[in-house]
């Protein structure tokens, strides 16, 4: 743990990785329970923007206009009590979020780090270019030793039953309605599924008569996320990131933005929370939860969701999501702006 003086003095400069390459220490907790001192502010924000290491501050309440300056530059700041600025997460106990966060890092420090690098690239960059950093970072990870112990660790898991049609589509008027139909899987997005809904996604980019795109799914889920079958079954890298650049249902909902309203439902996961927060309406039934389960695989969100989050939530609490991996309810979804409506 510093302060704001030993981060100013660059206290989280020392080498981030070992002998054998491997992360150490890669979370540093940053004290802003005594305020920032004026004189140590520029040199702390400084440092902290620069840094190979993942911040998370620890307050026990409001903070000053200084210290905010500083959680800005932070990657997570853990704030005891009320917290409406999203650049602090509520917690009741900051020092036991603290420890919780480190021992997440810890358990998958390279994803951990990547993401959090990732975060403070995204949110300043436009929609294309950040998705291109997203999947060069996925790709990345692909490769990494977290994802393949998490591939060896896995249940098998049954190849999904043929469906002669993954994705509904139906015109009614001005207004297109676009149906996850994979129930059976919980619409978890493979690669025909994938396919379908980014067809029917360009036949609204296509006919400007579509004012209205309805994006539901059928059964108890609206998403599930990404197939697991499917993870790690790419011939190699370099095609999954021009797979997933080339044909993303995330970049033309965002496209398509103004004209989208998502309807969620039931336990959703990755891409089914990612895709959906590039619309511009997003509604959900009242148990609706969310959850970003990417980090304890070795990976980060990869179907958009470093770059749709926080545009909704900000940087700070999509890398808590990431690296919690506790789902979200719908009310703190609601309050957070991750949802727009629930009911």
């Amino acid at each position: 743990m510093t302060d704001p003086a030993g981060l100013a003095a660059d206290d989280a400069r020392p080498p981030l990785l070992d002998a054998s390459g491997r992360p150490k220490t890669p979370l540093m907790g940053v004290d802003l329970r005594k305020g920032v001192d004026p004189d140590d502010l520029v040199g702390a924000v400084g440092h902290a923007r620069d840094s190979d290491r993942l911040l998370v501050g620890v307050a026990d309440g409001p903070l000053d206009p200084p210290a905010l300056v500083l959680a800005e530059a932070l990657d997570l700041t853990l704030s005891e009590g009320e917290a409406q600025d999203a650049r602090l997460l509520p917690v009741p106990d900051a020092e036991a979020a603290l420890a919780e966060t480190d021992a997440a890092v810890a358990a998958h420090p390279t994803a951990a780090l990547v993401l959090a690098r990732l975060l403070r690239i995204t949110q300043a960059v436009p929609v294309r270019a950040a998705l291109d950093a997203e999947s060069f970072a996925y790709s990345t990870l692909l490769g990494g030793a977290e994802f393949a112990r998490w591939l060896d660790g896995r249940a098998p898991r049954a190849e999904a039953l043929s469906t002669p049609d993954p994705v509904l589509v139906a015109r009614d008027g001005d207004r297109l309605t676009v149906t996850l139909n994979l129930p059976t899987r919980r619409n978890a997005l493979g690669r025909r599924l994938r396919a379908a809904l980014v067809d029917a996604l360009d036949l609204a980019i296509l006919d400007d008569t579509v004012e209205r795109v309805v994006l539901d799914g059928a059964g108890p889920v609206f998403s599930s996320g990404g197939d697991l079958a499917e993870f790690g079954t790419a011939p190699d890298a370099a095609t999954a990131h021009l797979v997933r650049t080339s044909a993303s249902p995330g970049l033309l909902v965002h496209r398509l933005r103004d004209r989208v309203e998502v309807r969620m439902k039931g336990a959703c996961a990755g891409a089914g929370v990612e895709i959906p927060a590039f619309a511009a309406r997003v509604r959900a039934e009242p148990d609706t939860t969310f959850w970003l389960p990417e980090i304890a695989m070795g990976l980060i969100p990869g179907a958009g969701g470093t770059v749709s989050i926080p545009r909704r939530v900000g940087r700070w609490r999509t890398l808590h999501l990431a690296l919690s991996g506790v789902p979200l309810d719908a009310p703190t979804a609601l309050a957070w702006g991750l949802v727009d409506e629930v009911g």
